[in-house]
């Protein structure tokens, strides 16, 4: 599942780190999602979009989700 994580962090300026303690999971975590590796929970990627005030569906391209 591809994402706009790494973009959406630059623009926020935000580190891996602060977004990884923001959502309360590991940087290697933050890391995986970023490369493609790791897929997040529901709860997660809510966690995440709400950190960056849009909705799941603009960090997360579910296109290619089967």
């Amino acid at each position: 599942m591809k994402n706009r994580l790494r973009e959406l962090r630059n623009q926020f300026n935000i580190t891996q780190e602060q977004l990884a303690d923001k959502v309360a999971v590991s940087r290697q975590t933050i890391i995986s999602i970023e490369n493609g590796k790791y897929n997040p929970s529901l709860i997660l990627a809510y966690k995440i979009a709400k950190v960056f005030s849009c909705s799941i569906e603009e960090v997360f391209d579910f296109s290619e989700v089967e």
